[in-house]
């Protein structure tokens, strides 16, 4: 499990380091590609980001599986918005751009962020799964921007931006429930869909 902390707490310097460069782009969609980065370095570098592994909770269920991506979570939620505190004193510039876009995150319903959480599980599943399966990182480098562009919820990312923000609320723990909820189902759509049409194959 130590060893499941520390890949955890790499995985979030890396999506804090994503999060930092597209709040620092004037151009969302240059900023977007460029958040592609920590995606692509937790990839190959084997780091334990949530969003990347839930999805293949479908074809392993154990006990020590689970228990995994519960503490990955939580660390990866802990580091993200420690790092975002610690950045947004040292670039407070940024901060007044996450400022300014939790604001409007927090004014979503339940419901809302949870289906923008699901689409963004869709595209982090895929963008992973490709880069396992096919060995090529065009997946991450399409999936990413595609989620942000888009306007989907990505709990681990979110958390960064609310450390940057200097809001402090308890409507930020209702929003990441909704996010992390919705991240799951949307990684789990795929995998199970494959799984049941693979069985009635074999049938």
């Amino acid at each position: 499990m130590l060893k499941t902390v520390t890949d955890s707490v790499s995985a979030g310097i890396l999506i804090a380091v994503g999060g930092s460069v597209f709040l620092a782009c004037d151009n969302k969609y240059i900023g977007a590609v460029l958040f592609s980065v920590a995606l692509l370095c937790i990839c190959y570098l084997g780091y334990y980001l949530f969003t990347g592994k839930i999805g293949y909770l479908a074809h392993n269920h154990s006990k020590k599986n689970i228990s995994a991506l519960a503490i990955g979570l939580f660390v990866n939620l802990i580091i993200t918005f420690l790092l975002g505190i610690i950045i947004r004193f040292a670039l407070p510039a940024l901060s007044e751009n996450a400022l300014a876009m939790c604001t409007v995150k927090l004014q979503q319903t339940f419901i809302v962020t949870f289906i923008r959480g699901i689409f963004c599980g869709i595209l982090m599943y895929l963008a992973v799964q490709i880069f396992k399966e096919k060995k090529t990182p065009v997946g991450i480098l399409f999936c990413i921007p595609v989620f942000i562009l888009s306007g989907f919820e990505h709990s681990v990312a979110d958390m960064f931006y609310f450390g940057m923000s200097g809001i402090f609320s308890v409507n930020i723990l209702s929003f990441e429930l909704a996010a992390v909820i919705g991240n799951s189902v949307g990684s789990l759509i795929l995998p199970i869909l494959s799984k049941v049409g693979d069985k009635h194959a074999k049938d």
